[in-house]
């Protein structure tokens, strides 16, 4: 069994020792006041500063990408915590498809640290009403939730709706993407006039957030932050 595997088993196994006192989710190193070490977390993929404000693409001295530059999307900025890489992608894996919402209370608590603007209101990213049911839960609603709560904002669960049950996205080639979210969306006027932050785990090409964004402003918001968890970057290790 090769070392990343065995890690990764070992975080799926102490998935629930979030007590103080318990083992480091990541090493195992016991006594932990946190979830995971204070050595672990200095090693998690956290994001540099120099990244596309808009986009979160790494580039020199935090400036505009140039892909954004070309083509602006209906998004005016990205807040994201962590790149999608080894060992954070297990744990968002664990998260979305393991039901381990301990953790979403915990990377909801980070991501809402990094935010330096305040929105009206938090949206979450939706699930089309079949996917939600086959999951039984919308990981993107329980990082909201606890953005909200540390944050004191309004979470709107029900403000936007997927009404196309499209392919999911890291199913398809990145050129694929964004015809397959095309208008997948609904949002009510709930949203009119509001700043409304969108919130999801991973962002890879970001064809779903900006179609979100776009449907959020075609009834009314007045702007729209995307927050995620992590974003995926050119030749990140995914192990």
């Amino acid at each position: 069994m090769s070392i990343l595997k065995h890690l990764f088993l070992h975080i799926c196994s102490n998935i629930k020792q979030l007590l103080p006192g318990q083992p480091c989710l990541l090493c195992g190193a016991g006594g932990q006041r946190d979830i995971w070490c204070t050595a672990c977390d200095a090693a998690l993929p956290y994001l540099s500063e120099a990244y596309c404000p808009i986009c979160a693409l790494p580039t020199l001295e935090g400036a505009i990408c140039g892909q954004c530059l070309q083509k602006t999307p209906h998004f005016k900025r990205t807040v994201a915590v962590f790149a999608y890489a080894f060992p954070l992608n297990k744990l968002i894996l664990a998260m979305k498809y393991g039901e381990k919402f301990q953790l979403a209370q915990i990377l909801g608590n980070k991501l809402a640290d990094c935010a330096s603007i305040r929105p009206d209101c938090l949206v979450a990213m939706p699930l089309h009403p079949e996917r939600l049911k086959q999951r039984g839960f919308n990981q993107a609603l329980q990082l909201a939730r606890s953005i909200g709560r540390q944050l004191d904002l309004p979470v709107l669960p029900y403000a936007c709706q997927r009404v196309r049950n499209t392919s999911s996205q890291s199913s398809l080639p990145w050129k694929d993407r964004k015809s397959n979210v095309r208008k997948a969306f609904s949002c009510t006027a709930e949203v009119a006039g509001k700043h409304v932050a969108v919130i999801d785990d991973v962002m890879t090409t970001g064809a779903s957030l900006n179609e979100l964004a776009l449907a959020l402003l075609n009834v009314g918001a007045i702007e729209v932050s995307v927050w995620v968890v992590a974003r995926t970057l050119p030749h990140t290790d995914t192990s």
